[in-house]
């Protein structure tokens, strides 16, 4: 698969088949994604790659807090900006609306939303999970440096048949995570990516993408 072909089919999966992802392959990925590029080659990232009993086990205890109710712990960083502006908001509301709707939940069904949500914790089937963790005293270009670093993982699990879900929800419920993997101390846990096989019986619209004039101007000077 060439890289067009691996850009143009990632998406951010939600139904997997519990098929094992085999332990070379995660490692030839992991392989090749440490040349993606970080500012001074800090390589910022730190991972915990679970799969079998341990990410049986956090599952567990994250669809425990989830069925609680529970909110979550306190956060360590903002997903999103508190008060969304223009076009950004429409595009988050859109997105939201287009996933729910193909999973025939309501704008009013708060129960069918927080279900949906509440796959999540259980990696939407998935057999392995990634966790990705950055340094807390890390600035924001190595913030962005670890999000080119989970982009190639992303791209090279393509490239070998997989597919992913990058999941910042993992973050909510980051002291049970720690609980399983033991991150150290200075470590903030980002983000999770769950990885698998796509269910193919399980349809899913992809989200669209504005036209290139929306976020792209050429200043070449004729």
């Amino acid at each position: 698969m060439d890289v067009y072909a691996a850009v143009a089919s990632r998406r951010a999966v939600r139904a997997f088949t519990d098929e094992p992802v085999p332990r070379a392959v995660l490692e030839r990925v992991l392989t090749a994604a440490a040349r993606a590029p970080s500012g001074g080659n800090l390589q910022p990232w730190h991972l915990r790659v679970l799969t079998g009993a341990p990410l049986a086990e956090l599952k567990k205890r994250a669809a425990e807090r989830a069925a609680a109710g529970d909110p979550g712990d306190e956060r360590e960083y903002r997903m999103y900006p508190p008060e969304a502006k223009p076009p950004y908001a429409e595009r988050r509301s859109a997105a939201a609306a287009q996933r729910f709707g193909a999973l025939g939940i309501e704008r009013g069904d708060a129960a069918g939303r927080r279900a949906a949500v509440a796959d999540n914790w259980a990696c939407f089937g998935a057999p392995c999970l990634l966790l990705a963790y950055i340094d807390r005293d890390m600035g924001a270009a190595q913030w962005a440096d670890l999000g080119m670093y989970l982009q190639t993982v992303m791209l090279l699990l393509r490239a070998e048949g997989l597919d992913s879900c990058p999941q910042m929800a993992w973050s909510v419920y980051r002291r049970t995570v720690a609980e399983v993997v033991a991150p150290r101390p200075e470590w903030v846990l980002f983000a999770g990516v769950s990885i698998g096989f796509a269910d193919p019986s399980v349809p899913y619209p992809r989200t669209g993408r504005v036209p290139l004039a929306e976020t792209v101007t050429f200043v070449d000077g004729s």
